[in-house]
């Protein structure tokens, strides 16, 4: 099952809705219109009103976070960085890029420019409201109006938000880049690191201290994704000096196109590993793996073969490749291991456990 559903693209960049945006839709919609003027539509009559307005002013939200996201992409794709998605979250959007720039200057304005957007919105919507429909009674008096009223305010809040110098938002990468000035990448990734988790402490006891449970939660999201990002950061920069052919499996056990499925699951359980090319006559043909087995019905799976189902879209790396390069192959596609092919040949198999193990060694 799809986790996102594509609904267009801009910029060559294609934009997605994650599951859980479409869930907390209608929530935000909800909140609106219970919430009293002038940070929602309470007391609007007819409801369907409200409602609309609500709903509205929802997506409007979430468009503007688009727009922030865009900005980023915008001057990524400027520096020379491949957008693969934008994707719209619970907590926001995601632009997925191949990798944020080295250059500490050219990643301070890329993780600025989302809030500067954000605020730009902001600003925009609260002098519009503030100068063309406040002093007019008639508008003013219109809740359709309100609208651009709570959109200033919640971009500001947004721009404002993202600026703060924590991971994971865009302040903690302005940090890093100005830390990155004076250390090397990694230091500069755990100093700013390091002020994100200490940031979300502070949040955390001041929402206990107040008794407002959102304080802890956003802090809680802070602190992970300041320790992501530390982690992430540290192994792709170690990954970065070991090449695929140093650490790749070169004894490729592969199985036959015309294997059934059920003699698969024994043949497994002997070899004790987890995924396997398929081959035909000595052609690669695909890969399989425990999860397309699990797939398969246990009544079938006497008669099903392995060409029946492999996975036939092969993704590969070749043995010169750096093993950072290889994790983020596996790491975006969600799966297990890599297939070395060097000059159409297959040479080799690389795992996420032959990265893990790497890691452990240079790390320790």
């Amino acid at each position: 099952m799809q986790s996102s559903l594509k609904i267009g693209s801009v910029m060559g960049i294609p934009i997605k809705l994650h599951i859980t945006f479409l869930l907390i839709l209608p929530v935000f919609a909800y909140v609106f219109a219970i919430n009293p003027q002038p940070f929602g539509f309470a007391g609007v009559e007819p409801a369907m009103t409200r409602y609309v307005l609500s709903t509205l002013t929802a997506v409007l939200l979430f468009v503007s976070i688009l727009l922030h996201e865009l900005a980023h992409s915008y001057l990524a794709k400027r520096y020379g960085v491949d957008i693969e998605s934008i994707t719209l979250f619970l907590f926001g959007g995601v632009s997925a890029m191949e990798e944020m720039p080295r250059e500490p200057a050219q990643e301070a304005k890329m993780a600025f420019v989302g809030p500067l957007t954000s605020l730009v919105i902001g600003f925009v919507c609260l002098f519009v409201y503030g100068n063309f429909i406040a002093p007019n009674t008639a508008l003013a008096e219109s809740p359709t109006y309100l609208t651009i009223w709570i959109l200033g305010a919640m971009n500001v809040v947004l721009g404002v938000f993202n600026l703060l110098p924590a991971f994971p938002m865009d302040g903690g990468r302005v940090l890093r880049a100005l830390y990155a000035r004076k250390m090397s990448y990694v230091r500069a990734t755990q100093s700013a690191a390091a002020v994100g988790k200490f940031f979300a402490i502070l949040m955390a006891i001041f929402g206990i201290l107040v008794g407002n449970l959102w304080f802890p939660l956003i802090a809680l999201f802070i602190y992970v994704g300041a320790s992501e990002e530390e982690r992430s950061t540290r192994a792709t920069v170690t990954l970065e000096n070991v090449s695929v052919r140093d650490i790749m499996s070169p004894n490729v056990v592969s199985v036959s196109s015309s294997m059934s499925v059920e003699d698969l699951i024994q043949f497994m359980f002997e070899k004790k590993h987890m995924g396997y090319p398929v081959m035909e006559g000595g052609i690669l043909r695909g890969v399989v793996s425990f999860t397309d087995v699990q797939r398969v019905p246990i009544l079938e799976r006497p008669v099903l073969l392995v060409s029946d189902i492999m996975t036939k879209q092969i993704i590969s790396v070749p043995p010169e490749a750096q093993a950072s390069d290889a994790l983020k192959l596996i790491s975006s596609h969600n799966i297990g291991r890599l297939l070395v092919i060097d000059n159409g040949s297959l040479v080799g198999i690389l795992s996420r456990t032959d990265l893990v193990r790497t890691l452990r060694l240079m790390t320790e």
